[in-house]
């Protein structure tokens, strides 16, 4: 009688993982212990881990569907839940129900991000992301707090721009801009040896500081949305800014369409493990 396939999770990239909700759940307990300077680090620390847990999967042929739904829930923590209480603590909580509010924008913005990424898998053009990236949008939030200790503000002063600042990263993360994914860059492809100056540079401006250097990179990011959906359109329209132009969404499509189209979740299952950027 064959053995059977022994049952299990892949340790390192589910450890990876465990590091960037480890980073999320502690950037939370942090400002709430009034260290803000350190709470936007640990996001910071959890996208480098995000980043890594799934080229660590693939790399090593660990991919599997319990690594992909841990990996949305981890997210959800560190990219969704994480930079709002971070900046609710540090500048909104003396709005009241405003500031609340802007941080719910933010939290119902990143959740419904990573939901509609889960869908697209496999359907949406690899080179560009349709809306922020839940972990660009945290880096923004979080760049803005640690701008902020850095440099001795008072988050309560400047309420309101926080508020605007949380709230306009939550409404850009279902929003349909483009954003470049990076995706078609060959980094396993040979480089000019001033590349590599450039790289060296790179890292000595970030080191000079880190927090105003890594804020203004990711508010740029954010900008650039807006500005290539523009620029790749002769006339706006409202769906170019947000809704959904495809009459063939799949929590839209009759009982007519799922069976000439397939249902999406067999269209989920059809893929062994989802793209790691949100």
């Amino acid at each position: 009688m064959p053995e059977s396939k022994r049952k299990g999770i892949y340790l390192l990239p589910n450890l990876l993982t465990t590091a960037g909700l480890f980073s999320g759940f502690y950037a939370v307990v942090a400002s709430m212990n009034g260290h803000f300077e350190a709470a936007a680090v640990a996001i910071f620390v959890a996208m480098i881990f995000d980043g890594l847990d799934g080229r660590v999967a693939r790399m090593t042929n660990t991919q599997s569907e319990f690594g992909a739904e841990y990996d949305s829930m981890a997210d959800m923590v560190s990219f969704g839940m994480a930079p709002a209480l971070v900046a609710y603590n540090w500048g909104l909580s003396g709005l009241g129900k405003i500031g609340w509010l802007a941080a719910f924008i933010y939290v119902a913005g990143a959740a419904l991000r990573l939901a509609r990424f889960n869908t697209q898998i496999g359907t949406a053009d690899k080179r560009y992301f349709q809306g922020l990236a839940s972990p660009a949008a945290a880096a923004l939030v979080a760049g803005l707090v640690w701008v902020g200790g850095e440099y001795d503000v008072n988050g309560d002063d400047y309420g309101v721009i926080v508020a605007l600042v949380t709230s306009l990263a939550g409404l850009l993360m279902v929003s349909n801009f483009k954003y470049n994914s990076f995706k078609e860059v060959n980094w396993h492809g040979k480089v000019p040896f001033v590349a590599l100056l450039l790289i060296m540079l790179i890292f000595v401006v970030v080191a000079t500081e880190p927090a105003l250097v890594l804020f203004v990179v990711f508010a740029l990011y954010a900008l650039a949305g807006p500005i290539n959906t523009f620029r790749s359109v002769d006339k706006v329209k409202l769906e170019h800014v947000v809704g959904d132009a495809d009459e063939n969404d799949a929590d839209f499509m009759s009982d007519e369409n799922e069976e000439q189209n397939g249902s999406p979740e067999s269209k989920d299952n059809e893929q062994d493990s989802p793209s790691k950027e949100k």
